[in-house]
């Protein structure tokens, strides 16, 4: 039998929304067997809202020595964890990465670099200019996607003027909880104020988290109702890769059913947008990661991440295919 609080859940199939207090429920009462039923539903929505997977890759342009103190990050400066630094790389370095992403047929070149951000338009941030410029000459039909800090209005609008197809701006975690899981050297509200301004000048925004910070439950809810009501464009979902040196070197990995569970709850809640599968699915979850990727996943990052290795994009590809399998339209 059907439980029930899943069986209230399939009405976003007919295009109702979920309650926050709904997904509270979900969260915190589905688990055993009743955990594939609600992977299924999560697929369905999937396939009906948001059919189809996508891979985007990403060039980590500058390393390390970051001002920030964000709890999970190898790349603050307030950590000890051993991570290559180098400043901003140059165009010619990003054009090659870009080709190496585009000749193995994937279309989305992030550009992320590691600091606060640039709220004044900088030597360094106008070079960042000149390079998405000579990227978008080299390549017209790659999206562009930049992950460079916190903006102010003014650098917003320049990274609009600029070729910035979307912009990523994580809020890691629910925005109640950022101080005490994430980092207390800058505030949430900067960061959601950063997306509003992209908003404004037309950049998409890709806009999503980490699950397994020490965060309740009820955490991840939280996290994916206020994504939804910056109503972002994409959701990448990380499960945090214990990196030693950092504050959280010790937390346990994420349970899969959990792990399942936030994924699953997030394509419900957001059930049009595309949700990336990003850092933890070949190393946290391992065997579990086609499950994952089935709990309403529609986008993976492939080729590796900032500092962790990843899967090659032939191995993705490969998976995407027998991913593809689970969709209707087979």
């Amino acid at each position: 039998m059907l439980n029930r609080h899943i069986k209230n859940a399939y009405k976003v199939l007919e295009g109702k929304e979920l309650t926050h207090e709904e997904a509270v429920a979900l969260i915190n009462e589905v688990d055993g067997n009743d955990l594939l039923d609600l992977v299924s539903l999560a697929n369905k929505v999937r396939d009906k809202f948001a059919p189809g997977i996508f891979s985007c890759s990403i060039l980590n342009a500058k390393s390390g020595v970051c001002s920030q103190n964000c709890r999970f990050c190898a790349q603050s400066s307030h950590h000890n964890t051993g991570v290559d630094t180098y400043g901003l790389v140059t165009k010619k370095e990003a054009v090659e990465a870009a080709q190496a992403v585009y000749d193995n047929g994937v279309r989305s070149f992030g550009y992320v670099t590691s600091g606060h951000g640039y709220t004044e338009p900088n030597e360094e941030f106008l070079y960042i200019l000149e390079t998405l410029d000579e990227l978008r000459e080299r390549f017209p039909d790659m999206k562009l996607c930049v992950s460079i800090g916190i903006l102010s209005r003014k650098t917003a609008e320049m990274l609009a003027q600029h070729h910035t197809g979307r912009y990523n701006m994580n809020l890691q975690t629910a925005p109640a909880k950022y101080a005490e899981l994430i980092a207390d050297t800058h505030s949430i509200e900067e960061k959601i104020q950063t997306i509003k301004w992209l908003q404004e000048f037309g950049v998409e925004i890709c806009c999503g988290g980490i699950f397994g910070l020490g965060e309740a439950p009820a955490d991840r809810v939280d996290m994916a109702f206020a994504i939804k009501e910056l109503d972002v464009d994409g959701i990448p979902l990380n499960l945090l890769l214990p990196i030693k040196g950092t504050p959280l070197e010790n937390v346990p990995t994420i349970e899969p059913a959990e792990a399942v569970k936030a994924f699953a709850l997030c394509r419900l809640i957001n059930p049009t947008k595309m949700i990336k599968f990003a850092a933890g699915r070949e190393t946290t979850m391992k065997d579990y990661q086609a499950l994952l990727m089935l709990s309403g996943i529609n986008a993976l990052m492939t080729g590796g991440y900032l500092t962790t290795r990843g899967r090659s994009v032939d191995e993705d590809k490969a998976f995407v295919r027998s991913l593809d399998k689970f969709s209707s339209k087979n």
